[in-house]
């Protein structure tokens, strides 16, 4: 089924710096990348010296931001916001950007860490435990041996303080990291990395979630096949039953449900005009 008149209209380009065009999935501004552009855009922002932040977005979160309006504009300002899952590649796909395919945030940080080497882009850890770190750490140098990463830190599991916030935006800035990979749980690591944008010098925050542990060799990976199925979802469902049994009866009939309702322009979901900057234009400020 082709889009509405509406979200056609609400498919541009974010500005005139090389950003790519996204589309309106249930309000949320999901870049229309593939893991090579989006790479690419990563390694050109750091060149440029940009402060900026990337969100690596799947239906879940999507879901999530459906009543949460802060989550929802955290979203809408990133630099990126990458389609992890393959329902928003194929919402990509039917608005007519057929080059998008799904920049998963395991594979997005292997390939900007093989692509930052030449460049000699330097790394920081953040987020999991100490003991996750460390394997991640020396699995990661394993693979890339020329690889610069300057520091790791694992928070404690409780709301930090504003003088520990500030220790560690200071350590992040004294370890002269370009880019800083976060391994919250989402939607801490997005509400983390708004939180902290303007106190940190690094150019790029990408929030990768689960990455940490599957890099580190802690949890498995879903098999490709499955993966570009759309049904990964049921895989990791096998795999942690007892804590995610609750998320997927919720996201999967709800993404479903308003997707269709979108499509069919049922229902409105806009992208506001005080995090786009022009409304349906899609300008970010």
């Amino acid at each position: 089924m082709r889009n509405s008149p509406a979200d056609r209209n609400q498919t541009s380009s974010l500005d005139p710096r090389d950003s790519p065009k996204w589309t309106n999935v249930l309000g949320v501004r999901v870049s229309a990348v593939n893991l090579k552009s989006a790479t690419g855009l990563i390694e050109k922002a750091i060149e440029e010296g940009r402060k900026e932040y990337v969100c690596v977005r799947d239906a879940h979160g999507v879901v999530r931001c459906q009543k949460d309006s802060k989550l929802r504009s955290i979203h809408n300002l990133a630099f990126l916001v990458t389609p992890d899952g393959m329902p928003l590649v194929w919402a990509l796909k039917r608005a007519g950007h057929a080059e998008s395919d799904r920049v998963y945030g395991p594979d997005l940080m292997l390939a900007v860490f093989g692509a930052g080497i030449s460049k000699g882009l330097r790394h920081f850890l953040y987020g999991a435990t100490a003991e996750t770190l460390e394997q991640l750490r020396t699995r990661l140098l394993e693979k890339f041996p020329q690889a610069r990463i300057v520091g790791s830190y694992a928070p404690p599991f409780r709301q930090l303080s504003m003088q520990e916030e500030a220790d560690i935006a200071d350590r992040l800035n004294r370890s002269g990291a370009d880019i800083v990979w976060v391994g919250l749980s989402s939607p801490k690591q997005e509400l983390w990395m708004a939180r902290m944008r303007d106190c940190l010098e690094a150019p790029m925050l990408i929030g990768v979630g689960a990455a940490f542990d599957f890099h580190a060799g802690l949890k498995r990976q879903a098999p490709r096949a499955i993966q570009r199925s759309g049904f990964e979802w049921a895989f990791r469902l096998l795999c942690e039953p007892r804590r995610l049994w609750r998320r997927y009866a919720l996201v999967v009939p709800t993404f479903i449900s308003l997707t269709a309702f979108q499509r069919l322009g049922l229902r409105k979901f806009p992208i506001e005009d005080a995090v786009s900057g022009s409304g349906a234009s899609g300008q970010r400020p």
